[in-house]
């Protein structure tokens, strides 16, 4: 019959997955640096007012000197994810870590006893750091195939 044409179906679908997938990748590509770039500059706006109100005050508490390692540590984890396009784990960890030892320093500031709520937190530091030593552990004994980790 002429004038009637018939397409595969299974050539129009390759067709649309070869521009779709791409097209997704780069989506998400996108998101990723635009994510990343907000998490940064919210990163620096929080810093930049924990700065001002410690300026504001006459000495910097250990709790703020926690908090202003925190953000160096966020900034990190973006810096790295940024370049490498891998999370860092540790730093999540370290996060973890610097943020249980604020809250640690605030109870103890705050109450000026020991309870059990500071053993508690002071074991999950301990529960954090041995997550920290396995994850390094995994990254060395079994490295992952793209490349050095950094984890």
């Amino acid at each position: 019959m002429k004038g009637t044409h018939q397409t595969d179906p299974r050539s129009l679908e390759q067709r649309l997955e070869q521009w779709l997938i791409p097209m997704g990748n780069l989506c998400v590509s996108v998101f990723h640096r635009i994510a990343l770039f907000g998490i940064g500059a919210a990163t620096v706006w929080a810093a930049a007012c924990s700065f001002y109100e410690i300026f504001q005050k006459p000495y910097a508490s250990v709790q703020d000197l926690l908090l202003l390692f925190i953000y160096l540590e966020i900034g990190a984890m973006v810096g790295i994810y940024f370049k490498t396009n891998h999370m860092p784990v540790r730093f999540l960890i370290y996060v973890a870590i610097t943020a249980v030892t604020r809250l640690i320093v605030d109870l103890v500031g705050t109450k000026h006893e020991a309870d059990f709520a500071i053993v508690l937190m002071g074991g999950t530091i301990l529960i954090l750091a041995l997550s920290n030593l396995l994850v390094r552990y995994a990254s060395y004994k079994y490295p992952s195939k793209s490349g050095p980790s950094n984890e």
